[in-house]
């Protein structure tokens, strides 16, 4: 038996107006180079100018990691040469990371685990190369986008525990606004390490670098544990090394030998001077973190008491979660409200392929409409016409219900004059019911027949029953 160790190095761009070190736009585009100044090139006498906004979004992004912070800015050369690095080494953070001795709080199979932060650091992104069959083309409109990388520690057991920690660092990276997290845009890529031992020793890793979708990801660790067993069990060696991990085949393929950080030859960046941080600045920073998904879900759970597959679908979208918490500040059931938005709201906006931010239903009316529900003004299926009707029309649900006419009746006399009558007409309905057929449902039916369903279903029925048991 095999103990499974994995540990990942999960790259982000930074959501800027301009790149880490230049002015060039730092926008997703489909045209090749269209985003390039002389310095993402690295022509002759070109000098980086650090940009402070990504350096605060990767500050912010540390403290929300649980990071300890550095007492300076400070960035380092990572010399190295590859076709998409034009300057022929990579301005990055080695001597003073913007963030180091972290975690992230994952669940897993309903237990709470934490996964260690190694460090996270801002760097620039690299050109990016696409491959043809007898040439390559080389795109620079990547080439010194702000990229942030989190390290973690060698702490994963398992595909589940990963896929767990990367869903949980992209609702973070979206929380707090630091990137789109865009894995089909190439914002957020992935690199995973994977070891195998016979025990709590850690084995020789092999790394599969670029993987940008997290169902690959899983597929990935699974076929390269498979593979490492193959080889351990048929008496090999596992190597140091990078591969390729091959969907289609499901197979892992070696690349090059994996160096270590000495071969990178590092040393500190001459044309960026050091940056005091002050703490002021790390507190104002710090103020700008939103209560996260972790938190917000044992809330949910805690103080609403709704269960943990609700509380995850409310906070997979902070806008949503936002939104919720907004009817339950307002003073709407909890419970209520949770069913609603994970069924009606979130189903009309995936519908349409709308964000909750452009629905016309403000969380004051979506209180409105349920509390209409909960003090019998009308019955559960008309407020979905109610719903639906709002939401065309964008208009309140007071309005809907006067002009559709559908206040629920409520005053027993009226409902048991109905009742009365009905049953005076049918006296051979009462006998079959009494000799165990199932006639209640029909009268149930006519008193909602002549009241258009108005009739507040629940009091029907006990009139309907008590009236049965006269006769």
């Amino acid at each position: 038996m095999y103990k499974v160790t994995i540990g990942l190095e999960v790259h982000c761009e930074v959501k800027t107006n301009s790149k880490n070190f230049s002015s060039a736009k730092n926008a997703y585009s489909e045209y090749p180079n269209e985003n390039v100044s002389v310095v993402d090139l690295g022509l002759p006498g070109i000098l980086p100018v650090a940009n402070k906004e990504a350096f605060r979004k990767s500050l912010l992004m540390a403290l929300a990691l649980n990071c300890k912070t550095p007492d300076i800015v400070m960035f380092d050369r990572k010399n190295y040469y590859y076709p998409d690095l034009p300057k022929g080494y990579q301005i990055t953070q080695e001597t003073k990371p913007v963030g180091v001795n972290g975690y992230v709080m994952i669940n897993v199979d309903g237990e709470d685990k934490k996964i260690g932060i190694n460090n996270i650091h801002l760097e620039e992104d690299t050109a990016s190369l696409d491959h043809f069959k007898d040439y390559s083309l080389i795109d620079y409109n990547r080439a010194g986008v702000p990229l942030l990388e989190t390290v973690t520690e060698p702490c994963m057991h398992s595909s589940t525990e990963a896929i767990a920690f990367l869903e949980a660092l992209k609702g973070i990276f979206l929380y707090t606004g630091v990137s789109e997290a865009r894995t089909d845009k190439g914002q957020m890529r992935v690199d995973v390490n994977i070891s195998l031992s016979k025990d709590d020793t850690l084995g020789t890793r092999t790394e599969m670098k670029n993987i940008n979708s997290f169902n690959s990801v899983r597929l990935a660790i699974e076929t390269e544990i498979k593979r490492q067993k193959e080889v351990l069990e048929n008496g090999g060696v596992i190597l140091q090394e990078t591969r390729r991990f091959d969907e289609d085949t499901l197979t892992t393929h070696s690349l090059r030998s994996k160096v270590d950080a000495v071969d990178y030859k590092y040393y500190i960046e001459p044309n960026i001077p050091p940056i005091k941080i002050t703490d002021e600045w790390i507190d104002e920073i710090k103020s700008e973190i939103p209560m996260l998904q972790f938190d917000r879900i044992n809330k949910y759970m805690e103080v609403y008491g709704l269960s943990r597959y609700d509380s995850e679908i409310l906070v997979k979208d902070k806008a949503v979660s936002d939104y919720f918490e907004e009817c339950v500040f307002i003073g709407c059931n909890p419970k209520s409200i949770s069913n609603w938005i994970t069924t009606s709201v979130l189903g009309y906006l995936n519908k349409n392929e709308l964000d909750i931010k452009d629905l016309s239903l403000t969380p004051k009316m979506l209180c409105e409409l349920i509390d209409m529900v909960d003090n019998n003004k009308i019955s559960s299926k008309q407020s979905k016409e109610v719903f639906s009707k709002c939401l065309e029309e964008n208009k309140e649900p007071n309005i809907v219900v006067k002009e559709l006419g559908l206040t629920q009746i409520t005053d027993d006399k009226t409902i048991r004059d109905i009742v009365t009558k009905l049953l005076d007409e049918r006296p051979d309905l009462i006998e079959d019911h009494r000799k165990g057929k199932n006639t209640f449902d029909y009268f149930v039916g006519q008193v909602m027949k002549e009241t258009r369903g108005k009739a507040n279903p629940v009091l029907t029925r006990d009139i309907i029953n008590e009236e049965m048991e006269k006769r």
